[in-house]
C-alpha cells in the first residue's frame, strides 16, 4: 500500500511568488529528491492566489510504509536536516506549514 504525505504550505511574505516557485522547482524540488529516498511521486499544486494561508499544496507518494519511514529517518538526519530546514526557512512562513498523511481513495 503506498503511502501519501500532503503538505499545505505558505510562502514567506516577503518572498515575491515568481521567485518563491522558481526556487521551489529549481532548488527545494531536486533537494527532496536527493535526500529521500523511496519517492516515486511529487506533485506540487500553485494556488492562483494565497488562500487560507495556502500558496502551494504538494503530494509526495512513497511505495510502501517502510520506504516512507526510511525517508523520513533520512531526512531527519544531519547533515540532511540542515540542508532541508535552510531551504524551509528560505521558502516558507513557519507558521504556514502544515503537513498531513492522507488515506486517499479513487473511484
Amino acid at each position: 500500500m503506498t503511502v501519501k504525505l500532503v503538505a499545505f504550505l505558505k510562502k514567506r511574505s516577503d518572498l515575491p511568488r515568481a521567485e518563491f516557485i522558481e526556487w521551489y522547482e529549481t532548488n527545494h524540488v531536486p533537494l527532496i529528491r536527493e535526500v529521500t529516498p523511496g519517492l516515486v511521486d511529487y506533485r506540487r499544486n500553485y494556488l492562483p492566489e494565497t488562500i487560507a494561508d495556502v500558496d502551494i499544496v504538494t503530494k509526495l507518494t512513497y511505495a510502501s510504509q517502510a520506504e516512507f519511514d526510511y525517508a523520513m529517518e533520512m531526512a531527519s538526519r544531519s547533515p540532511i536536516s540542515e540542508r532541508i530546514a535552510a531551504d524551509q526557512q528560505y521558502l516558507f512562513d513557519p507558521a504556514g506549514i502544515r503537513i498531513t498523511l492522507v488515506d486517499e481513495r479513487t473511484d
